[in-house]
């Protein structure tokens, strides 16, 4: 009568990561693309505060959260050098509704 299935766990052995989702690699591999990297935080935030992950997951994600906001750093660093250079090292405030009126 003993069940050893624990309820509102992932299926995917300790360790290994958070689940398993295409969308959300456990490795610590690139993300092809900032839009990408945004998707996955965007599902392991949506997963860490569902509160269903053990510690281990909890953490597993954390560390790939981590990584992930790393990488989108880096692509906004390189977005706003090309705009430096394409607008003479020189950025401009964005124009806001209180400027129009």
């Amino acid at each position: 009568m003993a069940n050893t299935a624990t309820p509102n766990r992932s299926e995917a052995p300790a360790g290994t990561g958070i689940g398993a989702s295409a969308a959300t690699p456990t490795t610590g591999e690139q993300p092809v693309s900032y839009e990408a990297a945004v998707a996955e935080l965007e599902t392991l935030v949506a997963q860490m505060e569902g509160g269903a992950l053990s510690l281990e997951d909890s953490l597993s994600a954390y560390r790939r959260g981590s990584q992930l906001v790393s990488f989108c750093q880096q692509q906004l660093e390189k977005v706003e050098q090309q705009v430096r250079v394409l607008d003479g090292e020189v950025l401009k405030p964005l124009a806001t509704d209180e400027d129009d009126a």
